[in-house]
This record gives C-alpha cells, structure tokens and sequence, in this order.
C-alpha cells in the first residue's frame, strides 16, 4: 500500500537477499535514497561516503545463528563512525531480553522479519521524527557554543592595537571584575556601548542582564516611569504595573548611555536612586531595593558641564568611580587596517559576498581622512563598499564619502550645489562642531534625532 510518508536517506543492511529485495520493492516509493547491502563489512564506507536518516540492520549474519552477537557488534561500529545514527534491529526471533539490550546499546526500536509494511513505515516515521529532534538539538546546541564563543571574546568589535586603545582594554580588564561604577567618554561612534558590554561580559554579573537606557531619548515627563517603574493607574495611560529598567536590571548592569543630556532637574532624582540604592515606583510609597552595576557614557565635556553648572558636580561623582576615555578615530589612524579588515569579513558573510580586500590606495585613502563619525562611519562605509563596490579588491572610488573631499568640506565650498551632496557636508559640519553629539547636532539643523540618523543612514556617515 503506498502512502504519502516520504523518507530521506535509508540503509537496510541484511545478509538474506530476499529480505533485501522485500526491502528494495516495499521502501523505494518512501525513501528519495535507499541503499541495500548484504556485506555489513562494508558499513564503515558505506557511513563515509552517505550520511542516512534511518539504518535498518540486520541481527545476525552468520547462518543459524540467532544471538545477535553481529547484530550488537555492527551496532557499535555504526555508532563509532556517527554517535548520532538512528538504527532500527531486525531479527527473524522475537526476544524480549534482545530488544531490551538493543536499545540499552544504542538501537531506537526492534522489528520483526517478515515485517508487516505498515508497521515498519509506523516504525520507521517514529524514527524519522526522532533523527530530526536530534538534528534540531544539534544545530541548537552548536548555535550556543557559537554564542559563547562570542560572549567569551574579551572585546568582541571593539578592536585596536594603537596605544590608546591598548590602555583602554587594559583598564577594562582591571575594572570589570569590580562593582565599580564607570563612565565612559568619547565622541559620537568611538564604541562606547561596546566598551560597556566588555565590562559586563566579563564582570561577575555576565549571566545577569544587560539594559540599555539612552537618556537624551527619554522624555522629562517619562523619565521615572521609564527607570522607576509604576503602578496600576499612576497616570491615565497606567493600565498595568510595570517595573523600571532599575528593576529589571537588578543584580546585572545597566548602561545609562548619552547621560550628558539629562537636564538638571532629574539630575536629583537619579542621584537619590544611586545613593539609596532604592527606588519607588510612581504612584507607590513603597520603596524596592537594587543591585545595580551602573556603567554611564557621554559624548559631552561633562567636566566643563559641571564648570558651568549644567551638570551635577555630586551626581559625577557617583558615577565615575573609574573613567574610561575611548579616542576618536582619526587619533588612532594606526588601526583603521584591522577595523577594515574586520567589516568587510562582517559584511561579505552578511550579504553573501566573495572575500573582498583594499588597495593599498584606498587603505591610505581611509587612513587620511578625519573620521568626524569615528568607527561608525567607518563601519558604514565599509558596508556601502561591500555591497556596491566591484570586483574583489575595492578601490579608492569605493569610498565616495572619504579621504580626498576633507578639505573641501572642512572650508565648506562647493564645486556644485546638488542639494543631496550639500546637506551631507552640512550634516558632517553640525556633527563636528557638537563633537560627534546626534542630539545637538539635530537641533542645530532643525531635524529630529529620528530624521538626522536616517540621513547618516543615507549618505554612509
């Protein structure tokens, strides 16, 4: 009876070739490849060359014998060469005590000779099921030896083999393993996130979670439902409780990006929290301990912020325990060749490119030019290359946006008035000037955060 059940790749091993050819007529129509074979001598090469879904293996091979001593023995060799291998027995004798020691060696079921065909298909759907369960385990289970291989790489993206950055994993060797609050300063795309995953991977809290917060994207009036949390109807819109990112982040580390941009009058507020230790969810009288560790970054002077009153003078105290300065790139020219190297592996894996490398013309191009949005510009405009670039080394006219037009747009002139070439000189004036910060360099322009990052998506800043 032909069925729709439909089977990879089987193996029916048996000296009788009448059970053979009851195999070959019955399983052809279910299997896309079925081998048979009467030499179970022959199993080491038949597994190296052929990777089957089910195995369907004889018990003895030896004429009258009926212990199943072969049986067991070519289990084990089959089960040497591929741990994984579902293999079914079958035997002419039906013995309870030899099926209970077949599976306790590694069998998945016994069958019975002459089978009945719609209990061998039954059989053999069960162990179809179970190849696939264990083949979903496996690649699961290598996807996580992956993951953790990249969780244990010390710093991950965050590459350098300049001085300054040499003294910038140094320090976070030093500080990660500690409780110590850490903030961390540099411009607009130096790596500070990156900077504060490293501490947290390897700090005693990596099990723990890791929350993000960027405070210039936080609103006053959201502020401490945002971090502190709510009850049920503290305000209209309150239709559920609702813990904070303090809460949520307790016993592992929370990042308070961009923390340059939280005004004066939350400054306090934040300032409770980290002295307390505590928090109060808005609309609650009722105050929950944290076990935070506390990383901060700002693209601001914070210390002049301090000078002229915009910053909390106890708050920076609170929160820089150790201060990580990261150096912009165009201070650390000497590592563009391994940043470079590093995103075009990235991006030809991601968009499924042939390796790709630079001319040394366009190297030296990339290593002229000042970098105003640091490595995430050049992460960009390496991704721009990869994708639009041709051939397999990419040349000086991959990277449009780099190198020979600094000056130009330094001195702002212009040889043409396209508008799409003028905004972008623009946009990277007003980003040079706040020193790399979206947020003032938005204002300044009259965009949104939201509509300036879509035009340093657009022109690869």
């Amino acid at each position: 009876m032909k069925t729709n059940q439909q089977f990879n790749r089987i193996l029916v091993i048996d000296d009788d070739e009448d059970v053979l050819l009851s195999a070959r007529l019955f399983l052809k129509q279910h299997a896309n490849i079925l081998h048979t074979e009467k030499d179970p001598r022959l199993i080491p090469s038949l597994l190296r060359n052929e990777s089957y879904d089910i195995i369907l293996l004889d018990m003895n091979f030896t004429q009258d014998s009926t212990s199943g001593v072969e049986g067991f023995h070519w289990l084990d060799t089959i089960l040497e060469v591929d741990p994984d291998a579902v293999v079914i027995l079958i035997t002419a004798f039906g013995d309870v005590d030899l099926a209970v020691r077949a599976i306790k060696a590694g069998a998945v079921d016994f069958v019975l000779k002459p089978w009945q065909n719609e209990k061998l298909l039954a059989t053999l759907s069960s162990a179809m099921k179970l190849r696939q369960s264990r083949e979903e385990v496996n690649h699961l289970r290598s996807r996580q030896d992956q993951l953790s291989a990249d969780l244990d790489r010390k710093f991950q993206d965050l590459l350098g083999v300049s001085t300054a950055m040499q003294r910038v994993f140094d320090t976070v060797r030093k500080v990660a393993g500690t409780d110590a609050d850490v903030l961390i300063l540099g411009e607009n795309g130096t790596g500070k996130e990156l900077v504060a995953r490293a501490l947290h991977r390897q700090s005693r809290r990596a099990n723990q979670a890791f929350i993000t917060v960027d405070m210039g994207a936080v609103s006053e009036t959201l502020f401490e439902s945002e971090l502190f949390g709510h009850v049920k109807g503290a305000f209209t819109d309150a239709k559920e409780p609702r813990a904070g990112r303090f809460e949520i982040a307790s016993a592992g580390t929370l990042f308070l990006d961009e923390i340059g941009n939280l005004p004066l009058t939350l400054q306090s507020k934040l300032l409770t929290v980290l002295e307390n230790r505590t928090v109060t969810r808005l609309g609650s009288n009722k105050p929950v301990p944290i076990d935070v560790r506390l990383i901060c970054a700002t693209n601001h002077d914070i210390h002049g912020m301090v000078s002229r009153s915009q910053f909390r003078q106890d708050l920076l105290y609170r929160i820089n325990t150790v201060e990580i300065h990261l150096p912009p790139l165009k201070e650390r020219a000497e590592d563009i060749p391994l940043l470079v190297d590093h995103f075009l592996e990235v991006y030809c894996r991601k968009y499924q490119k042939p390796p790709k490398s630079l001319s040394q013309a366009a190297l030296e191009k990339l290593k002229k030019y000042s970098w105003p949005g640091n490595v995430r510009e050049l992460r960009h405009s390496v991704e721009r290359a990869v994708i639009l670039g041709e051939g397999r080394v990419l040349q000086p006219d991959s990277f449009p946006c780099s190198g020979s037009d600094t000056r130009e747009e330094d001195g702002l002139v212009f040889e043409d008035f396209n508008m799409e070439k003028v905004e972008k000189i623009i946009i990277r004036k007003a980003i040079e000037k706040h020193g790399g910060n979206i947020s003032g360099a938005a204002r300044e322009l009259g965009y949104t955060r939201s509509a300036l990052y879509r035009r340093l998506g657009k022109y690869g800043l």
